[in-house]
């Protein structure tokens, strides 16, 4: 028999019910303030990259060379031509992939305004990095979700590698959500599902680009110390199906080709210079879009960002006699291998440094949150101290300080990176982009160097029966001659010199960026054909624009 229920009158029985009936609605929209603080540096983030959007010449302009790639890569498979078969690019497919969708808008709306709707999804990925590293560490406390999370949303390489459509924002999101699944608080999880999906995740962020490569290893190495080589294997099984089920279609449609164009092209490029350790190093600790600082002063700053992120973990491990958890090991291993990674090549983009960037704000804050709640060992007894008056010192007071303090800090930040004027070229290509699409006629088949160009005008797709279909016009130097560009002896490959003849004499019109000399080989055979068929019909900011010579193909 079930226990008796006391009686209530019935005027305080209606008040306990309205009571009752109310609480579940006022905790269902607690916001807490871990989530609060997460929610915060998110919209602080999207509002940065999207201000930066804002500014001219940069929603529909040009100012990259990658982003027509990717781009153009997902308009060309919408209208059957596909990847790796019938053009060259040098990366996995996996942006290209995420693209396609966007790309489908290129009809109605054209491909410049296709292109601004995913240059705001890339925006908004760059945030959602943001978004998971709060969720990762949001056990640590509103301290330490603020210091990661406020740094990864100034952080600058980070803001502007999302201001279009670049791999990098998109693979760092992937290999956090891969993370925030095979994580449960700061250990491995138990799950066989969530493994699974972590490796899903971490497998497409390869897709991406394949530096995920990295994450991996070192999830895989903690798997396997942890003497559990089951979860190793289903992690294993995610990770390979993430990456296989994308990549196979067009490895099988094209295998010789997917294996020169990605994976032959990219290990054997050869740079015409290599780029200064003392740009990568300013880069990678937020400090390339400043004045420039003397090499003495950012080494300084990289040894104490390394020192605080080592020192606070080896202190932590010295005091509680327990090794570092494996979230831990797996932001300070992963940053390290990274930046090694980060040293090794000859060339270097800022926006590289953007997968640096949550690695870390991880390694710097998951020891000194470890190290806060670690008790020091006492060397020696200490004397009982004497009586003390009623007051007593309130943590809660300095911690709300700190993270007040911290807040502040960001906030600066963001205001100097808000702050921060854009270039002024991108203007002017903007303008020139517009007038130069007056005088080309709809569908007409234009060649270029950089496909950024005919994408901003609306020119991307042509008509024409045998136009060419090229996309990456270096990436095609690099597969067909080794990792040569036009500077530094693609030229001298014979199928590069055909591929080459055979564009021009499809071109209706040739579309030269400033950096055409490195993109294409200007090999007497070349040069000869181009003078002798083309004249120039515009020259401004955003390059030159030949027409063909009527009659003569």
């Amino acid at each position: 028999m079930m226990g008796s229920v006391p009686a209530v009158p019935g005027a305080q029985r209606s008040a306990a019910e309205s009571a009752g009936a109310a609480a579940p609605v006022t905790s269902r929209w607690r916001v807490s303030p871990a989530a609060g603080a997460v929610i915060v540096t998110t919209a602080l983030a999207l509002a940065l990259r999207l201000w930066q959007l804002s500014m001219h010449g940069y929603l529909f302009g040009v100012t990259e060379y990658d982003d027509g790639v990717y781009f153009g890569s997902a308009v060309r498979l919408l209208h059957g031509v596909v990847p790796y078969r019938d053009f060259v690019i040098v990366q996995p497919p996996g942006v290209m992939l995420l693209m396609t969708p966007v790309a489908l808008f290129a009809g109605p709306l054209g491909t410049a305004k296709a292109l601004a709707i995913g240059r705001v999804l890339t925006a908004c990925a760059g945030a959602g990095g943001v978004t998971l590293t709060g969720l990762l560490i949001r056990r640590h406390g509103v301290l330490a979700i603020t210091a990661a999370c406020g740094f990864l949303a100034v952080y600058p390489d980070g803001v502007y590698a999302a201001h279009t459509v670049l791999l990098e924002p998109w693979l760092v999101l992937f290999c956090l959500a891969g993370a925030l699944a095979v994580m449960d608080g700061d250990h491995l999880t138990g799950s066989s599902r969530r493994l699974a999906v972590g490796g899903l995740a971490f497998g497409f962020a390869g897709v991406c680009k394949a530096w995920a490569v990295i994450p991996v290893l070192v999830l895989l190495g903690l798997l396997v110390l942890h003497r559990v080589p089951r979860r190793a294997l289903i992690f294993l099984g995610g990770t390979v199906a993430g990456f296989a089920l994308p990549v196979l279609p067009f490895a099988v449609l094209a295998p010789h080709a997917f294996y020169n164009s990605v994976i032959v092209a990219q290990w054997s490029r050869t740079d015409d210079v290599r780029i200064s350790l003392w740009f990568r190093l300013a880069s990678m600790i937020g400090l390339s879009h400043g004045p420039h600082l003397p090499h003495v002063l950012l080494l300084a700053v990289a040894c104490a960002i390394a020192a605080v992120a080592a020192g606070a973990s080896l202190l932590a491990t010295l005091a509680s006699r327990e090794l570092p958890p494996p979230l831990e090991i797996f932001a300070l291993v992963s940053g390290a291998l990274i930046v090694l990674a980060f040293w090794w090549p000859d060339d270097y983009y800022y926006h590289y440094a953007a997968f640096l960037g949550p690695f870390i704000a991880l390694s710097v804050v998951l020891p000194i949150a470890r190290l806060c709640r670690t008790p020091l060992p006492r060397l020696a007894p200490l004397p009982r101290p004497a009586p003390r008056p009623a007051t007593r010192p309130a943590p809660r007071t300095v911690y709300r300080v700190a993270v007040a303090a911290t807040a502040m800090v960001v906030l600066v930040l963001a205001v100097l990176q808000g702050r921060t004027q854009p270039d002024p070229n991108y203007k002017g290509v903007a303008d020139a982009i517009v007038a130069d699409e007056r005088i080309i006629p709809a569908g007409s088949c234009v060649v270029t160097d950089a496909v950024s160009y005919t994408i901003a005008a609306n020119r991307f797709t042509s008509g024409v029966p045998g136009c060419p279909v090229m996309v990456d016009s270096i990436g095609t130097d690099y597969t067909l001659s080794h990792g040569r560009d036009g500077l530094n002896g693609a030229g001298n490959v014979p199928a590069v010199r055909r591929l080459w003849l055979s564009t021009l004499s499809h071109a209706q019109y040739v579309w030269l960026s400033g950096l055409f000399p490195r993109r294409i080989p200007w090999t007497p055979a070349i040069s000869s054909y181009f003078t002798a068929n083309f004249r120039l019909l515009r020259a401004d900011a955003s390059g030159r624009v030949y027409q063909r010579v009527s009659g003569q193909r």
